[in-house]
């Protein structure tokens, strides 16, 4: 027998049908992939998951510290929180600190970070400038404010030499200015370091865009605005949120520095009232109770910039 009749008596071997795929170990579906996410998950149930719901249940205690039995008083803290007029006056600073803060960061932000990412002359300085406040730790930033913010502070003495002394003022110890201090605070620490996330980002829009808007003859604002802002606006929503979430639950620090919540409670926050109760007035309770209502805000307010903010491919859904 030839060697051509023993190749053609041998069955040839069939091609694999196409969308066909031959599975080895069950691929990323295996059950032993499936338990190298067993570590993550539980990090995040001991504490993410954790923390949160212990929130609840304290919520539901009346408890002065780990030192003390805590009662079971089931909604009496909520109660407690709808009858303190300390809780509306720090829900209402949240509000105006946020309705400012955002609306006013986010656009400055984001025209600072187009600027940069135009590669002007000293960008990568410029950049190093932006991004320092942000790296200035609270309490650090807190003892500048303080010495610019006092009676005799540098505000004062700038406004004294150019003869304005109707407008000297205790800035942080005025219940009408102690809130718009830290509000401009807030502003300073995280424009300049959100405008440098943004030029990042806006470094990845593709070139040839821009420059056909400019061969069309848009101007920069137009370009800015009409070209690079929808490019990236998914991003913009990301970054309002984070600025969002990092302006309601962490003003705390700040206001303990500067002005312990007063005078009175004109820069009390949502966040500062929360740290009071639990640690200067031992009532945890009251405290997380609290904190149930600021997560609420917190998701609240997510959905409504999500809203807001939703991106064009996302309407066309």
């Amino acid at each position: 027998m030839s060697s051509t009749s023993v190749l053609a008596g041998t069955a040839a071997p069939r091609p694999a049908e196409p969308g066909r795929r031959r599975r080895r170990g069950g691929g990323l579906h295996s059950p032993h992939v499936l338990w190298l996410t067993v570590p993550s998950l539980v990090w995040f149930a001991v504490f993410s998951v954790g923390p949160l719901a212990a929130m609840f249940v304290i919520a539901t205690l009346r408890w002065k510290g780990l030192l003390y039995e805590p009662t079971f008083v089931g909604t009496e803290n909520i109660g407690h929180v709808l009858d303190d007029p300390a809780f509306f006056d720090a829900v209402r600073n949240s509000a105006i600190q946020v309705a400012v803060v955002i609306p006013v960061m986010i656009p400055l932000s984001f025209m600072l970070g187009y600027h940069l990412s135009t590669k002007p002359r000293g960008y990568r300085v410029l950049s190093v400038l932006y991004f320092s406040p942000g790296l200035i730790s609270i309490s650090v930033t807190g003892m500048i404010f303080y010495g610019v913010l006092s009676p005799d502070g540098g505000v004062n003495g700038v406004l004294r030499l150019l003869g304005l002394d109707s407008w000297v003022t205790p800035w942080l110890a005025d219940p009408a200015t102690a809130l718009p201090s830290l509000v401009a605070i807030d502003l300073w620490r995280g424009i300049g370091w959100t405008a440098v996330l943004f030029a990042a980002r806006l470094a990845s829009v593709p070139a040839d865009v821009i420059e056909a808007a400019r061969i069309d003859g848009a101007g920069r604002l137009r370009t800015m605005w009409q070209i690079a802002f929808p490019m990236v606006k998914d991003y913009v929503r990301t970054l309002a949120m984070l600025q969002y979430l990092w302006t309601l639950f962490t003003s705390a620090a700040l206001i303990l520095l500067l002005t312990k919540g007063g005078p009175g409670t004109s820069s009390t926050t949502l966040s500062y009232l929360v740290y009071a109760k639990a640690f200067a007035q031992r009532d945890l309770g009251y405290s997380q109770a609290v904190g149930v209502a600021l997560l609420v805000l917190g998701v609240a307010g997510m959905l409504l910039i999500r809203a807001l903010l939703r991106s064009s491919t996302e309407d066309t859904r």
